[in-house]
């Protein structure tokens, strides 16, 4: 592939863009996403040092973009990353190079930040992308990608023991006393809150015995501003934060909500073990989810994290058709 012949054409992408984005976009995928366009490139333009937003302009204007985002300890992962989160290119212009020609830029610029991985998803059907993500170098990532429908009928979970600690959606070892006596009313969940932080990097780090302080700061911001619906929680026993669970919709078409809602984060403090804290925060986002006419929920899950995927599996989860690939830049 000559990148070098599409090299004048990339540029960062800027706040004049959005309009021609949310075009291609909505041409390759069927329906408008500005909510979606509208959160992410203000976020980028806010805290530049977290995202990559890459665009193809020649003579006719803007013809393709990338959206990286840098990821700061999502799924308890250490390693330097970033996920691709979304691409377009204009489809007359389509198998000139340009998708090849975004990433390259992208990986250039991400690579200059200390990047070692792109990570990204893609349903298995999707002949168009498939392709391109293997010309591209992507390898299949040791990870599930697990959902379940939402409602009307999916908020009454299955008994489900919960997970023991993991490092990587930073669920708890809460103990496998009988689901029966557990009730959402028992167990209070409220919305998160700026004011939790302090809260939230004390439990994370009885968990993973680290300070990811700056992790959770960005988290925060991520899940109650860039975020279309704050939907993430926590809960609390005895008017002290037990638990939180972090989870993202955002807007679609003519405003509605996304049908999908991404759920990265859900972690209890070790010291409340046996009170189905994990249980009780996803039970009470599933029936958020479904006032919100959500359809479904998304979540991760690596190969060898068999009592996450165990409890995931018993409160309804099952594989998604969406693909989890990574590439190793440098």
């Amino acid at each position: 592939m000559d990148i070098a012949k599409h090299a004048q054409y990339l540029r960062p992408l800027n706040a004049a863009d959005l309009d021609r984005v949310i075009a291609i976009d909505t041409a390759v995928t069927g329906r408008p996403r500005r909510g979606f366009f509208e959160k992410r490139l203000a976020a980028a333009l806010r805290d530049p040092r977290g995202f990559v937003y890459t665009g193809y302009a020649d003579a006719g204007g803007l013809q393709g973009f990338m959206m990286c985002r840098l990821l700061e300890g999502e799924f308890g992962g250490s390693r330097s990353a970033a996920v691709m989160d979304t691409m377009g290119v204009e489809p007359a212009r389509q198998g000139e190079g340009i998708g090849h020609a975004l990433l390259h830029a992208s990986e250039e610029v991400l690579q200059h930040k200390g990047v070692a991985e792109l990570h990204t998803q893609a349903d298995w059907r999707n002949g168009s992308v498939l392709p391109f993500f293997s010309k591209a170098g992507f390898l299949l990532a040791q990870r599930y990608v697990l959902e379940r429908e939402v409602g009307p009928h999916g908020i009454d979970l299955q008994p489900a023991a919960e997970p023991e600690s993991s490092h990587e959606t930073n669920y708890s070892d809460p103990s496998r006393d009988d689901f029966a006596a557990l009730s959402r009313d028992r167990i209070p969940c409220r919305s998160l809150q700026h004011s939790d932080l302090a809260a939230l990097i004390r439990i994370d780090r009885k968990l993973l015995g680290r300070d990811r302080t700056g992790y959770y700061e960005h988290k925060l911001v991520e899940v109650l501003e860039e975020s279309g619906i704050r939907v993430s929680m926590v809960a609390e026993i005895d008017g002290m934060v037990a638990g939180f669970i972090m989870a993202r919709v955002d807007f679609g078409e003519f405003g509605r909500a996304e049908p999908y809602a991404v759920l990265d984060t859900m972690s209890v403090d070790p010291d409340r073990q046996h009170l189905h804290i994990a249980t009780a925060l996803l039970s009470q986002l599933l029936a958020n989810l479904t006032t919100l006419r959500v359809e479904h929920v998304r979540t991760e899950a690596a190969f060898d994290q068999h009592g996450l995927f165990a409890f995931l599996w018993r409160c309804g989860f099952r594989p998604s058709q969406q693909l989890a690939f990574y590439r190793t830049l440098g």
